[in-house]
């Protein structure tokens, strides 16, 4: 009863203040309910067509500087990969539902928690012209 109220308790306080949480190898954090932070790869979701997020990705990879950027897509997913400033940098694309694309930034190997903010914010700029 004891160890079930302090989870309850834990969890609580990351989802209210956003934190992180690591458990063996992993990591997890949430901040402020629209972005989720796991094993380096920060998520969130965008309410538009996958085609127009893909664009944005794209854009924002170019936009940032990334060089050597290769494409790998499928129907329902896709990666982009490049170098930024000697950083591997990977953005993955998976469709969560209509018009709603998780996208995944990781910059570096264990991965980069600001830099990936500032893909991210990039990409809904982006979005929020069109």
């Amino acid at each position: 009863m004891r160890r079930s109220l302090f989870l309850v308790l834990v969890a609580s306080l990351i989802i209210s203040f956003g934190c992180a949480l690591t458990v063996g190898n992993q990591t997890v954090g949430i901040q402020s309910g629209r972005f989720f932070f796991t094993d380096g790869v920060l998520r969130t979701n965008y309410h538009a067509p996958f085609e127009s997020v893909w664009e944005a990705c794209l854009q924002a990879m170019k936009d940032t500087g990334v060089s050597g950027i290769e494409e790998s897509r499928k129907i329902s997913r896709g990666k982009m990969t490049g170098v930024l400033q000697g950083e591997a940098v990977e953005i993955g694309i998976d469709y969560a539902e209509y018009n709603v694309i998780t996208v995944g930034v990781r910059v570096g190997i264990a991965g980069n928690n600001a830099m990936s903010r500032l893909f991210h914010d990039r990409i809904r700029e982006i979005l929020l012209k069109k």
